[in-house]
């Protein structure tokens, strides 16, 4: 047995937060009854959202190299999203967010239990951004990312760091804050002129194209928890 928003979630619909709106709102069925949050079901089960059955397709991991100039969100009303890029039949969304102005790797899937164990911070999976500045990098700037940035929500974990060039860094983290690596380095006045994130895991972005995606492969997904 699973909790209805798991399972809705775990069938890419929506998230689980999302699903749990719509189980408060009385607008999920389990095999035409209404439910309520707490309610669980069997995958065997027939779940309605609207009176409108949910399809339980076949399970999808991408790896998606994001543009600079959209948006990681389902829709949205003023910009083009990460999913216009997205050519599938399946229903897929985004595990986690890039800003607007950061580009790199971005993983979609329908499954919701391995969106949740790339996010949830006790398995700790590491992120890799390329940084690319108008200020020349310091040794100093490099023992201060080590040794954690004093932010207005806390300090961060130190950072793994590696210096490519007097104006190039990768800084390797595994917190999900927002803008994390921005807010770092603003703290430290550098600035950007590009961030990507090249890699997950152990798993890297490589020659993606640009707004290119593709499908993980079985030994893809263990590079990212390895």
């Amino acid at each position: 047995m699973h909790r209805v928003q798991k399972l809705l979630s775990n069938y890419g619909y929506c998230s689980r937060r999302k699903a749990e709106e719509l189980i408060k709102a009385g607008r999920v069925k389990v095999n035409n009854k209404t439910i309520s949050i707490g309610n669980q079901a069997e995958e065997t089960d027939n779940l309605y959202v609207d009176g409108k059955p949910i399809q339980k397709h076949k399970k999808v991991y991408l790896m998606f190299n994001k543009p600079v100039g959209c948006v990681t969100a389902l829709k949205d009303s003023k910009y083009k999203t990460v999913m216009g890029y997205i050519k599938i039949k399946e229903r897929v969304f985004p595990v986690g967010r890039l800003d607007f102005n950061t580009s790199g790797f971005l993983i979609l899937t329908n499954d919701g239990d391995f969106a949740n164990k790339i996010m949830h911070p006790k398995y700790e999976v590491k992120k890799t951004y390329c940084a690319k500045t108008h200020t020349r990098i310091t040794l100093e700037h490099l023992k201060a990312l080590e040794k954690g940035i004093e932010l207005d929500d806390g300090k961060t974990r130190p950072a793994k760091v590696k210096k490519n060039s007097d104006t190039e860094i990768e800084i390797t983290i595994h917190e999900g804050k927002t803008r994390i690596v921005r807010r770092m380095l603003k703290a430290l006045d550098i600035k950007i002129k590009t961030l990507e994130r090249i890699k997950i895991g152990k798993l890297e972005l490589g020659n993606l194209a640009t707004g290119r995606y593709k499908e993980l492969s079985e030994q893809d997904k263990k590079n990212i928890f390895s």
